[in-house]
């Protein structure tokens, strides 16, 4: 396994992170499975595990607790709030008020006394920066987290948080933990740079791309993988950008077959080259499913493979634009694009 510095906090890290999205109801993953995983993962050198809250409502903290009960010393333990936890208003988001009790209910779930890294799940845009880092400093320098971050905020976000940080003497976000794969490369233009410009370790979720890369996604064959069940519209091929993405995969597993590589070990292989990029957080539903992932812990991609995957995918391109999760709230709601007004009435020519 190879390990990286995260971020500039000086703790090292695996290459290959494991992510717990599907342990519990998610995944139908059973605690006999996580805990054997977990044992795989730890047996091979990864250290650090992710989950959050809202994994199966508290379930996977739940399931990863248990899992790491006796080593937890042995474990760079990560989790995330900030989204829905229940139909209550204030169950969700990043306000103090919020983080302050969600963060308890987390250690209890999980059965430590602190985590190493607390993460902001989605950027809430009803809450100031200065209210979420002054929530996450006071907890930091109570001790219950070590580091905290963000994941899948939108780059002037990213920006903003560190000089709110600056501003006000607080602690700063030291990860963020973007969408990333070969076939979704939209972050290159500019969630990357902006952490590489401030000293950010980078944990890349879905380096498989719901499973598009994972080998079992193919031309000419039925598309029956767990995730196609739960989200079928992300491989209807009545869509362009599915279609886009079939036909993409269809091109690698030929870069893959000539380097010798299996299609997960070039996706992960992929997303671990990149400067700004500590860890790939696999997300592995079955024992098969790890041992798979596990076979790229040592993938080092030659800049041929990686040229041809740029002239497959070209850099900084999503071919599915409509699931990025971190786009600026305008994009989506044309309200938040126009001034309030606007219409034919308001239709004029400037002074």
């Amino acid at each position: 396994m190879l390990y990286r510095t995260l971020g500039r906090t000086g703790v090292q890290v695996s290459a290959l992170a494991l992510g717990a999205m599907n342990f519990g109801s998610i995944g139908r993953t059973t605690q006999d499975e996580a805990t054997a995983m977990v044992d795989a993962a730890l047996e091979a050198g990864i250290n650090l595990i992710d989950t959050a809250d809202w994994y199966s409502t508290g379930g996977s903290e739940e399931m990863v607790g248990k899992s790491i009960a006796g080593r937890r010393d042995d474990v760079v333990l990560a989790t995330k709030a900030s989204m829905p936890m229940s139909d209550d208003p204030n169950h969700r988001g990043a306000s103090r008020r919020w983080l302050v009790a969600e963060l308890d209910h987390s250690l209890q779930r999980l059965g430590v006394d602190h985590v190493d890294l607390y993460q902001i799940h989605r950027w809430d845009p009803t809450t100031s920066d200065e209210e979420t880092l002054s929530a996450l400093t006071d907890l930091q320098r109570a001790g219950k987290i070590r580091y905290f971050g963000s994941s899948t905020f939108p780059a002037y976000r990213i920006v903003e948080a560190q000089w709110a940080a600056r501003e006000h003497r607080l602690s700063r976000y030291v990860t963020e933990q973007p969408s990333y794969s070969i076939l979704q490369r939209g972050v290159e233009a500019h969630v990357l740079p902006v952490a590489q410009e401030h000293g950010l370790g980078v944990l890349a979720w879905s380096p498989l791309a719901s499973g598009w890369l994972s080998g079992a996604v193919r031309a000419g064959r039925d598309i029956t993988t767990h995730r196609s069940t739960v989200l079928p519209q992300r491989f209807d091929l009545s869509r362009p950008s599915n279609q886009a993405r079939m036909d993409a995969v269809e091109r690698l597993a030929v870069v893959a077959e000539e380097a010798g590589l299996t299609m997960i070990q070039l996706a992960l292989g992929f997303v671990t080259a990149h400067p700004a990029v500590t860890s790939a957080i696999i997300g592995p539903r079955t024992m098969d499913h790890l041992r798979s992932q596990l076979a790229a812990a040592q993938t080092v991609l030659t800049a041929d493979v990686l040229d041809a995957i740029d002239t497959i995918v070209a850099p900084g391109v999503d071919l599915a634009p409509e699931e990025k999760v971190d786009a600026p709230p305008a994009l989506l709601d044309p309200s938040l694009r126009r001034r309030h007004g606007a219409g034919p009435a308001a239709v004029g020519t400037a002074p």
